[in-house]
Order: structure tokens, then sequence, then C-alpha cells
């Protein structure tokens, strides 16, 4: 689950960004050559690690991309143990020497749980090389799903998660029969609520699909080749997702949630709504090309959270916590 989540695609992201930056590292779980421990995970395993590296004398870096608030409204009975989620994550984050977090937003909630250890934000960047936009890969993508050459599509991808948006992702598509909705992503649906069950295996009109988890050639064709990628969420600590597809030359429509704050800007590099209502005026508006095409000021915005800015962003966190 965690591979294919944003946890696993900023751990994916790590490795690259540190290579880029000619930083040594390895991911032999039994090795003890290292200096720091990077840890992105939260489970036993974690706790394990942690403990042997700090007999061990060895500086963590704990990787904040959870919080409190994006666990609500996810997995089946998260909203019931949230209170004890938080205070888990609060002890988990705060046995690191140094934190860091994907952007201001989710340092600001860490702070607000008390933490006092210093948290720098380094975003989890992007490989703007696979998503720069490739007609063979748009042609896989259109030829997957049978799509005909003047058939308009909206994507979006997440986890089966209400926090996601997946509800208003469905009902926006109930006012557009004319496009084809596609919602990239997968989770168990045993761990999911009932609600959110029932829409990914029959509640939903004919105009949406849920394809599961796919990776290569025909997602990355989908967004540079779908009219928008529309992702309604309510939460987020940064939203790797949508750096896929500012990279990928496509217009944006996200939710204005807090987190966007200082990086997305309304109606500059995206457009933002705030109801279905509203998402469904913006949506038409942009693909049916009635609002100005804003992919190239959001390509610009992904070009500034690079694999190669990240790279050094985080060696410089480790010189600094080394020294």
């Amino acid at each position: 689950m965690l591979q294919k989540s944003g946890i696993g695609r900023a751990f994916e992201h790590q490795k690259k960004a540190l290579e880029s930056a000619g930083v040594d590292y390895t991911t032999d779980a039994k090795s003890n050559d290292y200096d720091i421990l990077h840890i992105n995970t939260y489970g036993l395993n974690s706790w394990k690690m942690i403990r042997q590296a700090k007999r061990q004398g060895k500086k963590v870096v704990y990787h904040a991309h959870s919080n409190a608030e994006d666990f609500k409204n996810s997995f089946l009975g998260s909203n019931a143990i949230v209170s004890l989620y938080k205070k888990y994550i609060v002890n988990l984050y705060s046995s690191g020497d140094h934190l860091i977090t994907p952007t201001l937003y989710a340092k600001r909630i860490l702070q607000s749980y008390g933490i006092r250890k210093p948290i720098d934000v380094v975003s989890n960047g992007i490989n703007l090389t696979q998503y720069r936009p490739d007609t063979r890969k748009e042609q896989k993508f259109r030829d997957y799903f049978h799509l005909a050459a003047d058939q308009k599509v909206i994507i979006s991808v997440g986890l089966y998660f209400q926090r996601k948006g997946l509800i208003d992702f469905v009902e926006v598509a109930r006012h557009f029969p004319q496009y084809k909705f596609i919602w990239f992503g997968h989770i168990s649906l045993y761990s999911v609520p009932k609600d959110i069950r029932k829409i990914v295996q029959y509640d939903h009109p004919d105009n949406v699909i849920f394809p599961g988890y796919i990776k290569g050639n025909i997602i990355e064709g989908a967004y540079s080749n779908a009219d928008l990628f529309f992702f309604p969420s309510y939460e987020e600590t940064e939203g790797i997702v949508v750096l896929e597809a500012l990279a990928s030359l496509q217009n944006v429509l996200v939710r204005d949630i807090p987190v966007y704050e200082g990086w997305l800007q309304d109606r500059q590099n995206c457009y933002m709504g705030h109801s279905n209502a509203e998402f469904s005026r913006l949506l038409e508006g942009i693909v049916e090309k009635r609002l100005p095409d804003l992919s190239k000021n959001g390509w610009q915005t992904a070009q500034e959270k690079s694999i190669e800015n990240i790279g050094t962003e985080l060696k410089n966190v480790y010189e600094m916590v080394l020294s």
C-alpha cells in the first residue's frame, strides 16, 4: 500500500535526489555503514530501526509525511482512533533528531501538536523528465481506454479515501455525461468505509472509470493528454500527484485548502474551487477552453521542485544534522 501511495513515490524521489547530489545511501536495513537514518514510515520496524540507530550514536532524520488531519476520513474506522494515532506519531516524530515536512502548512501542524524538534521544509519533488509530455505515451493511454480522438477526459489520482475528494469527483462527473472521468489509484476495498466501497464497485455513473493502480506510460500519458487534472482533496501534506500534473503541462483544478499556500495561486498557475457547484463551472470552462490555459505557469512551478533541487536541500539538511 505504501509503495503505491505518495509516501512510496516520495521515497523513490529521495533516492534519485540523493544520487543527483552525490550523497551515498543504502536501503539495506541490516547495514550499519551509515551516518544518518532517514526514515519515512510509521510501523513497528520504524521504531526498531530508530532504537538501533540511537544505540549506535547515529542521527535520525524523520520525514513527517502524515498527521492526524490527513488520517481522518481515510481508512475504515480512522476517525474513531484519530486521537490515538496523533499521540502515536507525536511520539514517533519526537524520537528523531530533525524532522522534514514537504510544506510549510505541514510544519505548522506538527508545531501545533507541541513537537519541538527542528523542522525543515523540503518538497517531495518531481522527476521532470519522467512527466515530460510524450505523444507515444499519450497514444498508449488513449488506446488502453479505447478513447475516441474527440473524447474529453478528466483524471484524478489517489487512494480510495473520502479525504481525497472521491465522492465529490463522482458527483461532479454526474453532471457531465459527455466527458470521461478516470480515477487512478487503488487500495483494498475492505479497508475503506462502505459508502466508498459502493461508489467504487457500482454506485457511479457510466462515464466514471476506476481502473485501479496503473504506473508507467499509461498514467504518464494520461497526465499530459487529459483535458484536466481534477483533484478535490480536502487535506494533503503536499500532494505529489499535483506536482506530477503540473510537470505534465496539464491544467489543474484543486480545492482551495491551506496546503497549497505559497506555491499554488488561483488563476495564476492553477484553478481553485470550494464546492461542487464551483468545481463544475470551472471544470466546464477549462475543458471547453473558455478559461485561460494555465498549464505553462503550472509547469514553471514544477521546475522549482525538481529532483535536483530537492537533492541539494536534503544534502543541506544532512550536513546540518551531522554538524
